[in-house]
């Protein structure tokens, strides 16, 4: 049998296995194994079992995502993400659907100190959805808009998703980082214009919320300096040279628990609540690039991703072209598998692909990190759908992904800003 109908028969019993439940970072690992058993024989499937394993658990890098994920963890039950939104609502509440665009930026500015989208959204859900019900308003606008900015979180450095990618690719995560800055700004405005220009031609939709004098709206901003002070340290100290990802990542997760400490937050019971909330995400993402990498070796041994990217070369598609194609593809992945499966499947597939029609590793990783945000919210797996469903509990998963529909657009437009206007990703992470 031709090595490529080995890889493609694994590629669709790979993808039941996700669809039945079994998480994608073990699928990928035993039908890698299975195929390599087949194509190599035993020892060599295991000792590349084994060296990849080994290689990305001893690999420096590796160590920024646990630390990442913790500064999530501890932002959320120390109890600064409340004082975010408090400080934002007291400056946009009066506007139409002003709650709605609190959400927004809320969910932005937690991305700052999160890689993790489920993070964001059932952080500031919690928070949020409570104040929405008692001004009464829209049950779909909200959730619909909760679930959508909550993927902000995954463009906003620091992003684990961005972290994913760039060791898979062996792009720079520092760049990476920098180039989702603008990108994540031009989304969370657009999602915010939207819903004013909504909530103002229909005041049913999001009534304007209660006033607050000045002096508490300064006062307020107050709140919010931690975050911005671990946010400008993390990034700032990457823009500058100052200290790696990885670093970068031990000092914002000490910069956290100073901070709780300050502030007179900190708690041993939710201190040990958010590393072992840690260590089983870390678990998940370590299995899951594992399964990738082994699987993308699997992928080359079948030869499948060299006559694939082959075969395009030779169809001369340009880049905007082979974006549309891509864009496309990610959207139908979206659909029918979760984010991460999406993206540590489609990375060994899609990145040679790239690289040859001359694209940008830096633009392609935030346009992947943009895509899987989008499914996210794309039926029927929409995780975030799912989740803010079951926080809100009154408006229907059908309804949420009809009123998400209009956020989704806007995520494509940002798509195609960033593909008219690289600079929008690469000035930054040129500088």
């Amino acid at each position: 049998m031709d090595f490529v109908w080995i890889g493609i028969i694994s590629m669709i019993i790979m993808l039941g296995l996700v669809a039945i439940g079994i998480p994608i970072g073990f699928a990928m690992i035993g039908m890698s194994l299975l195929g390599l058993f087949v194509i190599q024989g035993v020892s060599p499937g295991a000792a590349m079992l084994y060296m990849n394993a080994w290689n990305k658990g001893t690999d420096f890098v590796m160590v920024c995502i646990p630390l990442f994920i913790f500064m999530g963890q501890m932002v959320y039950h120390s109890g600064i993400a409340t004082d975010l939104f408090d400080c934002i609502e007291r400056w946009l509440s009066r506007l139409p659907g002003g709650l709605a665009i609190t959400a927004v930026f809320a969910c932005a500015a937690f991305g700052a100190v999160t890689g993790l989208s489920v993070v964001a959204l059932t952080t500031m859900g919690v928070i949020i959805l409570p104040e929405m019900k008692k001004l009464k308003y829209d049950p779909v606008l909200s959730t619909s808009c909760l679930a959508s900015a909550g993927t902000l979180a995954i463009l906003i450095p620091p992003s684990l998703c961005m972290v994913v990618y760039g060791i898979m690719t062996d792009t720079s995560i520092g760049r990476l980082f920098i180039g989702g800055i603008i990108p994540g700004v031009i989304m969370s405005i657009l999602f915010g214009i939207m819903i004013y220009i909504r909530c103002r031609l229909n005041p049913n939709l999001g009534p304007v919320g209660p006033r607050f004098p000045w002096r508490e709206r300064f006062s307020s901003l107050y709140k919010v300096l931690p975050v911005l002070a671990i946010f400008l340290l993390v990034v700032g100290g990457i823009y500058n040279g100052f200290f790696t990802p990885t670093e970068a990542s031990g000092i914002g997760a000490s910069g956290v628990i100073l901070t709780s400490l300050i502030m007179g937050r900190f708690k041993w019971d939710k201190f040990k609540l958010a590393l072992k909330e840690t260590g089983w995400i870390s678990a998940m993402v370590y299995a899951t690039l594992v399964g990738g990498f082994l699987y993308g070796r699997f992928l080359a041994v079948t030869e499948i991703t060299t006559r694939v990217a082959d075969y395009i070369v030779l169809l001369h598609l340009d880049k905007y072209m082979l974006v549309v194609i891509l864009t496309i593809l990610y959207i139908i992945l979206g659909g029918i598998m979760d984010g991460w499966a999406m993206l540590v499947l489609s990375v060994p597939f899609v990145f040679p692909i790239v690289v040859k029609a001359g694209l940008d590793p830096v633009w392609f990783g935030i346009f992947i990190t943009i895509m899987t945000e989008l499914g996210l919210i794309t039926p029927p797996i929409g995780l975030n759908v799912y989740v803010i469903q079951k926080l809100e509990g009154t408006a229907t998963s059908k309804d949420i992904f009809k009123g998400i529909v209009p956020f989704g657009v806007l995520m494509l437009v940002t798509v195609a800003l960033t593909l008219a206007f690289p600079d929008l990703v690469l000035w930054l992470s040129r500088k």
